[in-house]
């Protein structure tokens, strides 16, 4: 009969407790359970969704590589489809480089700009893809005929950019006719490439002209600012006075060995 009595008891110690915190465990259990299934739904979206944006930026690749006439517009498309349903990735503001680099080709600065400048305020401040995108609208900026705001853009470049950024500081100096100003600046990209690295033909030849051009009086015959490769009336936004200290290009800040003018975005997880 005590047995009995003390499993009563127990049953009813159990009914209590359950009556007190049965309902806070179960939904407990229940939040975790949520919360853990979210968790690997979210993770499993957000793989498609890199996925997805991947084969879109390789269409988009393709579509430049086109040369039948259709490619341009078609990468465009592909480039705004990207950053319309990919807007957070990687690959978004890739797209919009490319689109940046295609407005200039056109010759529409203003929505080149507009481009460069979502990509500014997308990309991680001081990160590699921040700082090309500056670089690029830095040039276009001075294109546009604001040759203090680009060199303004140009200051403080982080490491493995400096000598890029001394290059397109000079070339906008070189533009306002500031020579003295601009042998300074392109000697300084030279002074920040890497040991052992090959100087660029024409920034060496810019610095051999205005070497001679900064001692000599101005004449008729040394006036002629061609002679120095002077810039195209179209911005460089990731040529010639975008390359790398090593060689390569510096507009490459991607992992990729993809020989794309513009980074390739790393697989996002």
């Amino acid at each position: 009969m005590e047995s009995y009595r003390t499993e009563e008891e127990q049953v009813e110690a159990l009914k209590r407790w359950w009556d007190e915190n049965g309902r806070a465990t179960l939904v407990g259990v229940v939040l975790a359970l949520g919360l853990g299934f979210g968790w690997q739904f979210w993770q499993q979206n957000q793989q498609q969704a890199q996925a997805n944006a991947s084969i879109l930026y390789q269409q988009m690749l393709e579509a430049l590589a086109n040369e039948e006439g259709q490619g341009e517009e078609s990468a465009r498309e592909l480039a705004l489809r990207i950053k319309d349903e990919h807007r957070g990735s990687t690959y978004a503001q890739f797209a919009a480089l490319h689109l940046a680099r295609i407005a200039v080709f056109d010759d529409e600065l203003s929505a080149a700009a507009d481009e460069l400048r979502w990509v500014l305020s997308m990309a991680d401040v001081g990160g590699e893809v921040h700082q090309v995108a500056q670089l690029r609208l830095a040039r276009v900026v001075a294109a546009q005929g604001d040759p203090a705001g680009a060199l303004e853009m140009l200051q403080g470049a982080q490491t493995g950019f400096a000598a890029s950024y001394a290059q397109a500081r000079g070339d906008v100096l070189l533009a306002e006719n500031r020579e003295e100003e601009a042998l300074i600046a392109f000697e300084s990209a030279v002074a920040a490439l890497d040991p052992g690295s090959p100087v660029p033909t024409t920034l060496q030849e810019k610095i051999d002209y205005l070497s001679a051009r900064v001692s000599a009086p101005v004449t008729e015959e040394n006036s002629d600012l061609s002679a120095v490769g002077e810039s195209a009336d179209k911005p460089d936004v990731g040529g010639e006075g975008d390359r790398a200290e090593n060689g390569a290009d510096s507009d490459r800040a991607q992992p990729s060995a993809e020989e794309d003018s513009t980074p390739q975005p790393e697989a996002e997880s």
